[in-house]
């Protein structure tokens, strides 16, 4: 099906707000006040942090350092419980602390008291400075602009339902009755709210994540969301830049159709190419390939009758999986195939690599599996093309995968294990997928 693009309705690109991400930048670093001498029965779970049975009055003495001073005391009045006390806003914070494997005051759970600290200053910040502004922030959604139902052309019978049911229960991907589920997630690295535009802020769980189509809102932002989220075609007006969950449900395909058209012109024309997808084609007329998937869906002509030049296909594709908001290999799963890339034992290296790819949404598993394929029958025309595993992995590497981590440098050093991870999944695909 082409995709139709209505003048008095253009594609507006989202402009995620930054005024957020600001405040989170600025909020107090956690400063630990340490115990200099030995407490008796401090608890195993806590660090020279924990103070003893000391009062109110003395913690507060102990805080007046700076913003964002900590310490853990034992209640006088209750012996055996704890109190995270912390230094905020010119005054001492006093929260009832647990442990049961992890730390936490609320619903967060830790893994570190220097975590919930890092993320309780965050919130505190910037609900302080924000308040009005989060109050608000569900006005003038950008929701129906980012190819997911548009809210303001809602049949009327859906307004009457019951709102998304929120769940920390990993078993179920979908809802009952059509009714899409969704989840408290952690999203690692930044993200902006796809209902609001504004930043997610904090460290864990910073909102919820539809199970059923991948939206990713605050938690307050997701009271507003339709129950039926599956992507309305007529919203969905671009291919390259569209979240890729959202654009195989909105045209009720396995993968996205550039993948498809694009590998399998390759794969018709273009497997003895020398230094295929290494040599980059002319971008204008990559340019011209995005803009007619764009224009006109699965009824692009990409034959060899338009493009002659199989680098120009290839670009497209290269160009087609940089483009995506999140990547193939998303940022969630990122960590796990990295990891995976370090590992020297070969058979624990394919396991871990196994369990990374349990970590991806069904449509970039797919989309992957099928690339993976079409990169493996590449290789068998190495004697031709010149490419590698190793050469398609150097290609593909930053291609498929971006880091979460705002580091540049961090960044950098993850380069030679992205293009080992590629290697290994290209090498492995048979017993991997």
């Amino acid at each position: 099906m082409a995709l139709t693009l209505f003048d008095t309705d253009e594609y507006r690109p989202p402009v995620w707000k930054s005024y957020l991400y600001q405040l989170q930048q600025e909020a107090p670093h956690p400063r630990r006040i340490t115990c200099t001498c030995e407490v008796e029965n401090r608890p195993k779970y806590y660090g020279r942090e924990f103070h003893g049975m000391i009062s109110r009055e003395a913690a507060d003495q102990l805080l007046l350092v700076a913003e964002g001073s900590y310490l853990i005391r034992e209640s006088q009045r209750q012996p055996g419980t704890y109190t995270l006390a912390l230094r905020f806003g010119s005054q001492t914070r006093n929260f009832r602390l647990y442990y049961d494997g992890k730390h936490f005051v609320g619903e967060k759970r830790f893994e570190s008291i220097h975590d919930l600290v890092t993320d309780g200053l965050i919130t505190l910040y910037i609900e302080t400075k924000a308040a009005e502004y989060i109050a608000k922030m569900t006005i003038n959604p950008i929701y129906e602009h980012i190819g997911y139902t548009t809210l303001n052309r809602e049949p009327a019978y859906k307004k009457h339902m019951p709102v998304l049911k929120e769940t920390h229960d990993e078993r179920d991907s979908t809802g009952q009755d059509g009714v899409s589920e969704k989840r408290v997630h952690t999203f690692r690295g930044p993200h902006w709210c796809e209902y609001c535009a504004n930043f997610m802020w904090g460290l864990i769980a910073q909102g919820v994540k539809c199970a059923d189509c991948g939206l990713n809102v605050h938690k307050q932002c997701s009271k507003m969301v339709p129950n039926d989220c599956k992507p309305d075609l007529k919203h969905v007006k671009k291919v390259y830049s569209c979240d890729l969950t959202t654009l195989v449900k909105a045209h009720t395909t396995k993968r996205p159709m550039v993948v498809d058209m694009c590998i399998r012109e390759i794969e018709s024309r273009g497997l003895n190419s020398e230094g295929l997808y290494r040599v980059s084609g002319f971008s204008d007329l990559i340019e011209d390939v995005k803009m007619a998937f764009d224009r006109d869906g699965e009824k692009a002509d990409i034959s060899v009758n338009m493009y002659e030049d199989i680098n120009i296909i290839t670009g497209a594709l290269k160009l087609y999986f940089r483009d995506l908001p999140i990547p193939l290999i998303t940022y969630d799963a990122y960590p796990k195939f990295i990891e995976s890339a370090k590992i020297m034992d070969p058979d624990e290296q394919l396991e871990t690599l196994h369990e990374a790819l349990k970590l991806l949404p069904p449509a970039h598993c797919e989309t992957l599996r099928y690339l993976m394929a079409h990169l493996k029958r590449v290789t068998l025309h190495e004697k031709e093309n010149l490419m590698n595993a190793e050469n398609l992995g150097i290609v593909f590497g930053p291609t498929l995968m971006r880091s979460p981590e705002l580091d540049a440098m961090a960044a950098l050093n993850d380069i030679r294990y992205q293009r080992l991870v590629v290697e290994l999944l290209i090498k492995n695909e048979d017993i991997l997928f």
